[in-house]
C-alpha cells in the first residue's frame, strides 16, 4: 500500500500557497477506486458529524490514525462509504461528511484566486473544477461543502466550518456584482444556487 504523505511540516498559517502546491503535488494516495476485492464486512467504525472517529464506540484519538484510515476511505455509487484494501472492503458509517475543512488560506483576488483548504486530518485541498465547492440550494440554510476526492457528485466532501464560510461569503461580496460567488483555481463557485 502507498503511504500518505506526512503531516505539514509547519504551522498552516505559515504555509505559502507555492508550498501548499508542492504539498498537494507529493500527495500520493492509495488507489482505492480500482480495488474491488471480494471480501467484505463491517469496520464497526463511525465519523461523526462533528468529524471524529470511533470503532466500537470508542474514540480514537490518534491523529495518525485517523490520518491513516482515510487514506483508504472510499464513498459507493449507492452513497455508503468503505474502507478499501486490495484484500477487503469493510463498511463504515458516516453522519454527515467525512472530513471537516478546519483552515483556508486565500491567494489573489477575483478570478485569479486561489484557495488551498486544511482538513482536519491534515490533507490539503485547492478548490477549483477539479475540488468544487458547493453551498446547497438554500441560502437560508447554507451546506457549505469542498469536494475532497472521488466522483464529483458521489465522492469525499468535507464540511467547510462555519468561520471560514463567513469568510468565502465576505469575499464574495467584497467582489461581487449582484450575483455573489467566489472563484479558486479557475473556476467560479456560485454561493447561491441558480
Amino acid at each position: 500500500m502507498v503511504s500518505p504523505a506526512p503531516s505539514l511540516p509547519k504551522d498552516f498559517s505559515q504555509l505559502s500557497l507555492t508550498e501548499a502546491a508542492e504539498l498537494l503535488a507529493a500527495r500520493k494516495l492509495p488507489p482505492v477506486e480500482s480495488w474491488h476485492p471480494e471480501r467484505a464486512g463491517d469496520s464497526a467504525m463511525e465519523i461523526r458529524a462533528d468529524g471524529s472517529w470511533y470503532h466500537e464506540g470508542g474514540r480514537i484519538n490518534r491523529p495518525a490514525m485517523v490520518r491513516l484510515f482515510s487514506t483508504i476511505l472510499r464513498r459507493e455509487p449507492d452513497g455508503g462509504h468503505v474502507l478499501v484494501t486490495p484484500a477487503e472492503r469493510l463498511t463504515i458509517a458516516v453522519e454527515d461528511t467525512p472530513f471537516h475543512a478546519v483552515e483556508m488560506k486565500s491567494e489573489g483576488e477575483g478570478e485569479a484566486r486561489k484557495l488551498v483548504f486544511r482538513l482536519d486530518t491534515d490533507d490539503l485541498v485547492m478548490a477549483g473544477a477539479d475540488h468544487p465547492l458547493t453551498f446547497g440550494s438554500d441560502p437560508d440554510d447554507p451546506d457549505p461543502r469542498l469536494h475532497v476526492r472521488g466522483v464529483i457528485g458521489n465522492g469525499l466532501e468535507a464540511r467547510i466550518d462555519r468561520a471560514l464560510y463567513y469568510e468565502l461569503v465576505e469575499m464574495a461580496l467584497a467582489e461581487g456584482d449582484g450575483h455573489p460567488a467566489i472563484w479558486s483555481n479557475g473556476a467560479r463557485f456560485p454561493l447561491v444556487a441558480a
